[in-house]
Order: C-alpha cells, then structure tokens, then sequence
C-alpha cells in the first residue's frame, strides 16, 4: 500500500464534497494550538464556517487570522498480515488547506454563506430572518495552500 500526493483540484474538491466535517486549527490568544470541529460550506475555492459571535477561537482569529482547516474521508482499516502489528494503516483520504479568515457582516452575504454551508448538508432552500443573521459569524476562508493524501492505496491506484 502507498501514500500518494495529490495536486488535482477535482480530486481534492471530490474528499471535500463527501466531508461532513472539518476541523478548523488556529493559535489561540495564549500561543496555544486549538482545533475544532466545525460545519462548514465550499464554493468556487472559498470556505464559509459559522459560529457564535464570540468566543475562544474568534478571540484567535481577531488577533491572528490564519486557519488551517482539514478534512478526511474513507477512514477503513487495513493490513497485509493480520498477526504484523506494523503491516496495519488507515486507508483515507485527507485535504489540508491553509488560509486567511475574514469575518462577513453584510447580511446578504451572510444569507449567501449561510446557503452554501446549507448545500454542503442539505439541496432544500432555507430562509433566514434577520435576528438569526444578525447574531451568527460567518467566516470566509480564502485558501493560500490545499494539500491532499491518499493513504493506504494500492501501489499505482492513483492515476489523475
């Protein structure tokens, strides 16, 4: 079994399509790493997360704006010998982008991101009124660098 790297956008956009998840990492106020699970939406090479208004991680990102966000897919465990601890791995594929957040306050394009974290779950349209608009952050993630792996191929699996 390899690992390969991989470049292709479609692929990458494929692992994130099929996530449900993502964890967003930041550095705290107090220089601390901090990572948590968030709900997310992806359009045209843009991230948008939600949140409460406050709190530790937006009190991170107002003093540090740099995000890593990554996702995995297809967590299945394998081996080539049953009784070879070390012959065990996790076949998975996994993106790792890094980027800068910028908080939207403009209420249609809150809406707007609101729909596009909404399409990553759901294809109904929703309506927002305006006080729970008003009272989330959204957050956009332009991306600087995606990275992405799958781990656990067979040799030459990958072909894009």
């Amino acid at each position: 079994m390899k690992t390969y790297t991989i470049a292709d956008q479609e692929f990458i956009e494929e692992i994130i399509a099929g996530c449900k998840v993502c964890f967003a990492g930041v550095v705290d106020e107090n220089g601390l790493p901090y990572v948590v699970p968030m709900n997310f939406g992806y359009y045209q090479g843009v991230f948008y997360l939600h949140s409460a208004p406050e709190g530790r991680i937006i009190r991170a990102l107002e003093k540090n704006n740099h995000i890593c966000l990554t996702f995995n897919l297809g967590e299945e465990l394998a081996f080539q010998h049953p009784e070879v601890a070390c012959s065990y791995r996790m076949k998975a594929k996994s993106v790792v982008a890094e980027g800068k957040v910028s908080f939207v306050e403009d209420m249609e394009q809150k809406r707007q991101a609101l729909d596009y974290i909404m399409a990553q779950y759901s294809d109904k349209s929703f309506k927002y009124n305006d006080p729970a608009v008003r009272n989330v952050k959204i957050w956009r993630v332009d991306i600087d660098t995606f990275g992405c792996k799958e781990f656990g191929a067979p040799h030459g699996a990958y072909k894009k």
